[in-house]
């Protein structure tokens, strides 16, 4: 039985009165007095518990704009676009002048069960992000893997300004080289200018340094004057803004129809830079857009003086066929000495693309400038 039910009984079959019936209950006599005023006008219905819900809330969204909120949900996920509140909140700000606050478009998806809440999760305020302060000041490279129709897997390789967020290169290969590493950064540099760093991975078509040599794309920044960092090994975070995009745009790829060829995918990727970069407001850019960012202020250039190119010393023995091998900018030459030279080891001089192979003993063997299309010096 109800507590206030039961004491207005007591009152009116006993006689207690009602300040000693609240004082002893903790209760305030108001609500009693108020209980007992119910009774003498409705009788016994007068007793039930009654909701607490205000009559009207004027601070209250209209079911119209739960409905909207809803469409806008279904369509962007459905899409493979990022589909949050404060997502809706801005398409929502773009169709009226005014519209539900981010929190109240939070509590009506989880009201209608699309969004279920994490408390154990690290809130998001207590992560310290690092971003460059000017566009262009560095870009964040890397590839990823997606799959076409029929099952095969392809790569694709995103080039992404760390300051804005702004996707400057985004290109789908079935696999990737060296030099076509190189040829999406320099497609890159065209429409957008020079980054002064690039940011990587130790991946073997970013670098070669393990191997001892200079890579493509490391002979080209040297060229340009930019700086190339590498994150340490294991260690994803510090790419960590490329590495978001990666999921984002798999997330896309994922709701689209399975592309059957690699121009598909690239149109599909293309629809997606678009909107990436143009349309969908971003939440660490204070929901600007990185188009918006990357144009609001002046660019950086490459601080470096522009590199005198590859120089390195190597030493080497010639095979019983005669013939050295070495890779520049990516690609593996394979030198021809001559037989009456196999087994001698020599030393390999290299300032760019010329090379000269000198005995143990200082005389010189050969010496002429590599080819950058063939694989093959003769």
């Amino acid at each position: 039985m109800d507590k206030g039910r039961f004491l207005i009984e007591r009152h009116l079959k006993e006689g207690t009165p009602i300040a000693e019936l609240a004082a002893a209950n903790g209760m305030h006599r108001s609500w009693l007095y108020k209980l007992l005023a119910r009774y003498e006008a409705e009788g016994e219905p007068g007793l039930v518990p009654r909701s607490r819900r205000p009559h009207r809330s004027p601070a209250r969204i209209s079911d119209l704009f739960e409905d909207e909120i809803v469409r806008l949900r279904k369509s962007l996920a459905d899409a493979g676009w990022d589909a949050g509140a404060e997502t809706i909140h801005e398409h929502l700000a773009q169709r009226h002048c005014q519209v539900p606050s981010v929190s109240t478009i939070w509590r009506v998806l989880r009201a209608r069960g699309f969004v279920t809440p994490q408390p154990h999760k690290r809130p998001r305020n207590s992560y310290v992000r690092f971003a460059a302060e000017l566009p262009n000041e560095c870009w964040q490279i890397d590839t990823t893997h997606v799959r076409l129709a029929d099952g095969s897997d392809v790569e694709i390789l995103n080039v992404i300004d760390d300051h804005s967020r702004l996707c400057v290169g985004a290109r789908a290969r079935s696999v990737y080289t060296a030099a076509e590493v190189v040829a999406v950064f320099s497609h890159s540099i065209g429409r957008f200018g020079a980054p002064a760093a690039v940011l990587s991975d130790n991946g073997a078509i970013f670098t070669a340094a393990y191997r001892f040599g200079v890579g493509a794309l490391e002979a080209e920044l040297a060229s340009l004057g930019v700086d190339f960092k590498h994150s340490r090994p294991y260690h994803p975070q510090t790419c960590g803004k490329v590495e978001r995009f990666h999921q984002t745009m798999k997330k896309y790829l994922h709701r689209q129809a399975a592309p059957g060829s690699l121009r598909t995918l690239q149109a599909q990727i293309d629809r997606f830079v678009e909107y990436y970069n143009t349309t969908r407001p971003h939440r660490s850019l204070g929901r600007r857009t990185p188009a918006e960012v990357f144009s609001a202020r002046a660019k950086a250039h490459p601080r470096l003086p522009p590199g005198p190119g590859d120089h390195r010393l190597r030493h080497d023995r010639v095979d019983p066929g005669g013939k050295l091998t070495l890779r520049h900018n990516g690609r593996l030459h394979h030198i021809g000495v001559g037989r009456d030279d196999a087994g001698e080891a020599v030393a390999i001089f290299v300032s760019g693309r010329e090379v000269r192979i000198v005995s143990e003993e200082g005389e010189l063997i050969r010496q002429f400038e590599l080819d950058p299309r063939g694989t093959t010096s003769r």
